[in-house]
């Protein structure tokens, strides 16, 4: 096993192709692409401060280490990496890599991350930035939170538990995705998607979860979350707060203890397709009240 401690290097493509080493203490200073094409290393107690450190390598295991904000495009094309307790500054950082493990990481600037990537495992950490998971698939969070814009549009086979997002647009264009025990606040949650789960989760969205093929939502709280399920099909919605509107579901199952408007427009949707189950509707609106409305 090759070990390297304490020491700065500077270049471009310095430890190019190295393999079964550990790397304890470096600092990577100026020059491209340190450790492409690496296989089989450790690297620890470093310092990433230039571009591309780690593309196309294969069995990388990272801890307490620091991406500062120019090593960005930084993990790219890299298969079989994990990384604990480490600082992630840079932007675009994972690209089309898989096998990708991180637990107690914090993304201080996650922009364009993550994306086209395959078997992702997330823990016990900090993600802030938008279009975090673009295009991704296989991910599995657990206590993480995410605040930025547009997490995970595009992407497949997601689970996560114990999380919070503040996230507008979040899940958009996605398959099979399930949360559970999380809180999710932000605008147009999970348009265009299919096969979403929510469970013991509280949610707080404007037009949210609308566009969905196959949504089942059980045991969670839809707190000031207006105009909701708009031409939702396959729905099974078991709530426990009252819902502020919802308008034109397709088809399914709603129970809720409240709603303030429903809107059930049979111009655009065969209302007996879907059931209401609900003590408490406040206002009901059908077509010919629509137009009314339009005329006054």
């Amino acid at each position: 096993m090759n070990r390297i401690k304490n020491h700065y290097f500077e270049g471009e493509r310095i430890l190019y192709g190295i393999k079964d080493a550990e790397l304890e203490g470096i600092t990577f200073g100026q020059g491209e692409s340190p450790l492409k094409e690496a296989k089989n290393i450790k690297l620890k107690d470093s310092i990433f401060k230039w571009k591309y450190p780690l593309w196309y390598d294969d069995g990388v295991e990272v801890e307490n280490t620091t991406f500062e904000t120019m090593s960005r495009s930084g993990i790219w094309y890299t298969k079989n990496i994990s990384i604990k307790n480490s600082a992630l500054q840079a932007p675009k950082l994972f690209r089309r890599a898989s096998h990708v493990k991180l637990d107690n990481v914090h993304f201080s600037d996650a922009k364009e991350t993550m994306w086209n990537c395959d078997d992702i495992r997330i823990t016990n950490s900090q993600i802030n930035g938008d279009y975090f998971g673009k295009d991704s698939k296989n991910i599995y969070l657990d206590n993480v939170s995410v605040i930025g814009n547009y997490v995970f549009d595009g992407a497949e086979n997601i689970e996560v538990h114990n999380s919070t997002f503040i996230s507008k647009d979040a899940f958009w264009n996605c398959k099979n995705v399930t949360v559970y025990d999380s809180t999710i606040d932000g605008e147009y949650l999970a348009w265009n998607s299919k096969n979403i789960k929510f469970i013991n989760c509280k949610i707080e969205s404007e037009q949210g979860l609308n566009y969905i093929d196959y949504l089942e939502i059980k045991n969670s709280d839809l707190i000031h979350t207006d105009l909701a399920f708009e031409y939702v099909s396959h729905m099974d919605v078991e709530l426990n707060s009252k819902i502020d509107s919802v308008k034109n579901p397709i088809s399914g199952q709603l129970k809720a203890p409240a709603i303030g408007r429903l809107i059930m427009d049979n111009s655009k949707i065969d209302t007996a397709q879907t059931r209401i189950v609900c003590p408490k509707i406040i206002e009901k609106i059908n077509k010919s009240d629509l137009n009314q409305e339009s005329k006054d």
